[in-house]
């Protein structure tokens, strides 16, 4: 009985591990749509902000990864 309870904690605790990667496709969202936005007001500025861009995304997406990695941790490390 002890080792069910253990096994569901582990499984919820994945589940919630989970939305980091919602919450990374949120702001990859935001970060090309902010990026969008300032480069249709200001097309000359557009080419020295890519860099940053890309910075932001890449961030992002690590949170995703991250998320991932430690939910299967959780699924079958404990």
């Amino acid at each position: 009985m002890e080792g069910d309870i253990v096994q569901m904690g582990a499984y919820i605790g994945a589940g919630l591990a989970c939305t980091g990667m919602g919450g990374a496709a949120l702001g990859v969202g935001n970060v090309v749509g902010n990026y969008l936005a300032g480069a249709l007001r200001n097309p000359s500025a557009a080419g020295g902000q890519t860099a940053t861009m890309f910075i932001g995304i890449a961030f992002s997406e690590a949170l995703g990864i991250f998320s991932f990695l430690v939910a299967l941790l959780l699924m079958f490390a404990v």
